[in-house]
């Protein structure tokens, strides 16, 4: 099995491609942007590259190198681009919310040559009532928005989303420690599974949805039960 994360160095991509090694895939390469982090990971996968998700040229030419493979994951991240009130959020972070995440996902989509799979990372914000998420919530809810049209375009090729709540990933990094360990103390106090997810939780779930060769066009919310309660 030939899988590609892309998104790959770390937070919910890394633990997502070294649950994938760690399960017997023959070859899994992750993508990233920052070479350090690159650096960091490549021995424990099979290989590292440097791909930008925002440069459609990028993608075009690695998928070129890469040639034909069984799985796509798609994990970018442009970090806290667009968090905070809409008001106070302007159009270029917005921008840059899409860019960063929706429109890399989509330029991925259209030049990868993936004959089993697609998952797509979404996020919970896409479903929930949170003051400060507008941006995260109309990235993430396009993104899931277009699963179950994708999954009739391109079948064979199955294509769903997991659909990622509250995680402790490096994503939370623009808190100090002691701001961010309030937000999740307060965040567990309405996730019926009280507690925080860990990257290996969605990883299991990216997993899950690669093997289930019956499951198309899904979302997956791995939230701790978040936004239904």
């Amino acid at each position: 099995m030939r899988v590609v994360v892309m998104g790959g160095t770390s937070g919910i991509g890394l633990a997502t491609a070294e649950r994938l090694a760690g399960e017997g895939a023959a070859t899994v390469v992750v993508t990233g942007r920052d070479p350090e982090k690159l650096a960091a990971v490549k021995d424990r996968v099979s290989a590292a590259e440097q791909v930008d998700g925002t440069n459609e040229e990028e993608l075009a030419a690695f998928f070129e190198r890469t040639g034909e493979f069984d799985h796509l994951v798609l994990a970018f991240s442009p970090g806290s681009i667009g968090v905070g009130p809409i008001r106070e959020t302007g159009p270029a972070a917005v921008r840059a919310a899409f860019e960063g995440k929706l429109f890399g996902y989509l330029a991925a989509i259209r030049h990868a040559r993936v004959t089993g799979s697609i998952t797509l990372i979404s996020a919970a914000s896409a479903r929930a009532a949170l003051p400060g998420t507008v941006a995260l919530a109309a990235v993430n809810g396009a993104i899931e928005r277009m699963v179950a049209p994708l999954a009739a375009e391109l079948a064979p090729v199955r294509v769903n989303a997991v659909s990622p709540g509250v995680i402790d990933t490096p994503w939370w990094s623009f808190l100090p420690d002691d701001q961010r360990q309030s937000q999740f103390d307060a965040a567990v106090a309405g996730i019926p599974a009280r507690r925080i997810g860990q990257p290996d939780d969605v990883a299991r779930a990216v997993s899950y949805v690669i093997g289930a060769t019956y499951v198309t066009g899904t979302i997956l919310p791995v939230d701790g039960g978040f936004v239904g309660s």
